[in-house]
């Protein structure tokens, strides 16, 4: 079931049509039965009608009715349905054009049913003792249906008519009831990621209270979930530092005892580094986390920040010598410094880290149709396709710990730039590198969406 107005509409308009069609059968089978009796009364009425017309002429007004057989037969040329006999000792003394010679009727007084002239009738045979006269009165049946199908389908056309009117009422009225669910959806839909606040009570149907209060609690849940996990990470982060720091002041004094060329030695120190990195992107995400976000923007020269972040990450390219360029011109957008420092700076360093010596890392800021992006390329041996998307995962390395790189990271780096990006409700584009091999990461800064 897509749609609840859809289902609603067709299933009461359906149940209408139904109900009107029992109804209008139901009503025919009254109106014919109604209709049958209206003509049997109507048959009696005429043969009435023709008793006393023909008992209150003078015999000689007979005699001659008989010679004005033919006159009589033009009168009735409209009455093609009905037909009539005056009968007197099994002699014809009056009948109309449409009649045959043999008797339309049984002799038995009361309602009978007779074949002529090709069609079923409906007769009605009435004697008078006194004359000695037999009145015969038929009808056609077809016709009759005829004529009460007339007037049962003049009472139902209307209302088969009004239907596809019917149906547009019924959806009006059905999209009108769900506007409070429509609009609770939409208030929903508006919410941003991080707005956990209660939805408002207040006018809401007695229907949707309970589905508000359960979706406030929801909300509650969360929220009371993401301040546990945010403190917890923060605060396991900041007491980590402290043991980290002493553990890296001891090793600096082991170094003066024990060869720095020592392979455990080596793999200490690789750790302890593997795990204040660790630390410092746990603290970083945290920082950047929206409960953290500063709402207030400043104008924020991409250009200019690449610079400054090539030249404090400059000496790490030197050690691998690898040739990083700038390319572009001045761009602004408003973002928050702190975190856009952050996204290129995680982006950059990530470029060196698994870029070989002597490879090459190219960096772009431009402006494309009003948008403002900022692009990384590097040398390296490249990501496959398939892995894009499981590369802005939290603690998600491409092989695992046993990086081919042999370099120090944990995973949250791309993690990071993925919500710096959300928060500045940019987009991140993963793709080929214009080099042989390698990674591009394209970030689009919409200006409509950061103004």
């Amino acid at each position: 079931m897509k749609s609840i107005r859809f289902f609603l509409s067709i299933v009461i308009l359906s149940t209408i049509t139904i109900m009107a069609f029992l109804a209008a059968l139901n009503g025919y089978n009254d109106s014919m039965a109604s209709a049958e009796e209206l003509f049997d009364t109507e048959l009696v009425d005429k043969a009435n009608l023709l008793a006393i017309s023909y008992s209150v002429r003078p015999p000689e007004t007979r005699i001659s009715d008989i010679a004005k057989f033919d006159q009589i037969k033009e009168s009735q040329q409209s009455e093609q349905y009905f037909a009539f006999q005056i009968w007197k000792n099994e002699k014809i003394l009056l009948t109309s054009i449409n009649a045959p010679q043999d008797a339309i009727a049984h002799f038995e007084s009361g309602f009978h049913y007779k074949n002529f002239l090709n069609h079923r009738w409906r007769t009605y045979s009435q004697y008078n003792k006194k004359t000695n006269i037999w009145i015969l009165t038929a009808e056609r049946i077809d016709i009759r249906y005829v004529l009460a199908e007339n007037i049962v389908l003049e009472t139902i056309i209307p209302v088969v008519i009004m239907l596809p009117f019917l149906g547009l009422l019924i959806w009006t009225i059905i999209t009108y009831g769900l506007s409070p669910l429509r609009n609770l959806a939409q208030e929903l839909g508006d919410k941003r990621a991080d707005d956990l606040t209660a939805l408002s009570i207040e006018n809401q149907p007695v229907e949707l209270i309970q589905v508000v209060n359960s979706t406030n609690d929801l909300f509650e849940r969360l929220k009371a979930s993401f301040l546990r996990e945010k403190r917890f990470s923060s605060d396991a982060a900041h007491e980590l530092r402290t043991p980290i720091s002493a553990i890296k002041i001891h090793l600096h004094n082991l170094s003066h005892l024990i060869s720095e060329d020592e392979q455990s030695f080596i793999q200490l120190r690789s750790s302890v580094d593997r795990m204040g990195h660790l630390i410092e992107q746990i603290l970083n995400l945290n920082r950047t986390s929206t409960e953290q976000y500063m709402s207030r923007f400043s104008t924020i020269d991409l250009y200019s920040l690449a610079q400054e972040v090539i030249a404090s990450e400059y000496k790490h390219f030197a050690q691998k010598n690898l040739q990083i360029s700038l390319e572009g011109d001045s761009n602004t957008i408003n973002g928050d410094k702190f975190s856009l420092e952050l996204l290129v700076q995680n982006l950059i360093s990530n470029a060196c880290k698994y870029t070989p010596e002597s490879g090459e890392v190219l960096i772009k800021v431009y402006c494309n149709v009003g948008d403002i992006i900022f692009q990384i390329e590097d040398s390296g041996s490249g990501i496959p396709v398939d892995k894009y998307e499981r590369l802005f995962d939290r603690f998600y390395r491409l092989d695992g710990d046993c990086h081919t790189s042999n370099t120090i990271g944990c995973g949250l780096g791309l993690a990071i730039v993925k919500q710096i990006v959300e928060l500045h409700h940019a987009e991140i584009f993963l793709g080929q590198s214009s080099f042989k091999t390698g990674l591009m990461v394209r970030v689009v800064f919409s200006k409509e969406d950061l103004s």
